[in-house]
């Protein structure tokens, strides 16, 4: 099977830090994956690389099969790349609606003339525009919201407000950055739920996370990655018993058994 997104010996350097060295893999479509290891592994960095907020020294990545590496952030979010972000990054002045707006932005076909005068093109776009964004904070269980300025929201409903903003751009996989951090069990609960419906609706998933009890429980597969290098990959049966990664990260003295 063709991988939906490739990533082809990707490598980052800041100086003499290599943060990235020859990573390699592959994100089959309909996949739920995860990306684990040590703080400063470089987890973010190789998000940062794939949506194109960072360019890489090295490699190639691909989605569909086409090269991505020209595109630009925006680019890369038109042809199908959606994500958010470790620490939350919502627009906090902005209503909860009006933030899931703005992940729209890129479908949205109207030129700067048709704005301007306010054509009926526009206006029946901004209405489309308009009930799509509904139809995502009602995925994410906060429509009831939509008119609360984001900022006055509670940790966890902003986590679930910048991935309503991450699907409203229609991505074909979505890259989640830690969004269980800073969640108590219930809402870890209900982001793993919300993660599996994400994957059962047609979009693949890509994500960072340190809650080993959450990957290892919605991940088809996982990747590891410890100093910048790919340490192990496989299924979650296989990563919780690889030696290397239970010294490396997982740690000898906990029993994964169970998870």
């Amino acid at each position: 099977m063709v991988s939906l997104l490739e990533a082809t010996g990707i490598t980052k350097h800041f100086g003499g830090i290599k943060a990235l060295n020859d990573i390699t893999f592959g994100v089959q479509p309909g996949q739920i994956k995860a990306i684990i290891g040590p703080n400063g592994a470089g987890k973010t960095t190789l998000f940062n690389c794939i949506s194109g907020v960072l360019k890489a020294d090295g490699g190639e990545i691909k989605l569909n099969g086409t090269s991505i590496m020209k595109y630009p952030p925006h680019k890369r979010a038109r042809a199908g790349i959606s994500r958010t972000f470790q620490n939350v990054a919502i627009f906090p002045e902005m209503t909860v609606l009006e933030n899931v707006l703005v992940g729209r932005h890129c479908r949205s076909k109207c030129e700067m003339l048709e704005a301007g005068f306010r054509t009926g093109s526009m206006r029946r776009e901004e209405k489309e525009m308009e009930e799509k964004a509904w139809s995502f904070l009602e995925f994410v269980g906060l429509e009831g919201q939509a008119e609360k300025g984001a900022g006055e929201l509670p940790l966890g409903d902003q986590r679930m407000l910048e991935i309503a903003r991450a699907l409203a751009t229609e991505p074909k996989i979505v890259l989640l950055d830690e969004p269980a951090g800073g969640l108590n069990t219930r809402e870890t609960e209900r982001l793993a739920e919300l993660i599996k419906e994400i994957r059962d609706s047609g979009i693949t998933v890509l994500l960072v996370e340190h809650d080993m009890n959450l990957v290892m429980d919605i991940s088809d597969e996982i990747l590891v990655i410890n100093f910048g290098e790919k340490l192990a990959e496989g299924d979650p049966k296989s990563i919780k018993s690889n030696p290397d990664v239970i010294n490396a990260y997982l740690g000898e003295d906990i029993d994964y058994s169970d998870l």
